[in-house]
């Protein structure tokens, strides 16, 4: 059975930074395009960052600039390096999964999703 277990979130002041992890269990993720997205309250659910399988990458404007997604398919393991974060950026991080050469960064052509990980900018 197909896993995704993101980590890493919490409470940070802005301006500071943020490594959330995506770690997969029961498949490789080489197989796979991964996306990085949000929620807030209230507010719908939007694409942050996602890779290819061949390590093509793309990302919200809202967070050009300040995150970067990583893979490291010896680890299983995808990764969203998030710096200058903003009170804007609070919202619950999901990462997602599927099986596919291309990646599309939108989130109902994902069929996989972890639970969630909380991020707070406060001061």
């Amino acid at each position: 059975q197909l896993h995704l277990v993101e980590s890493g979130g919490g409470l940070v002041q802005p301006g500071g930074s943020l490594r959330l992890s995506c770690a997969a269990s029961g498949f490789t993720l080489d197989s796979y395009s991964i996306g990085w997205f949000r929620q807030a309250p209230g507010k719908e659910r939007e694409g942050v960052s996602c890779i290819s399988r061949s390590g093509d990458t793309v990302s919200a404007d809202s967070v050009k600039g300040r995150f970067t997604i990583s893979r490291d398919n010896a680890k299983n393991t995808v990764y969203l390096q998030m710096n200058s974060l903003k009170p804007e950026d609070t919202a619950v991080y999901y990462c997602a999964a599927r099986r596919a050469l291309i990646s599309v960064c939108r989130s109902p052509w994902y069929d996989n999703w972890g639970q969630g990980t909380q991020v707070t900018v406060s001061s």
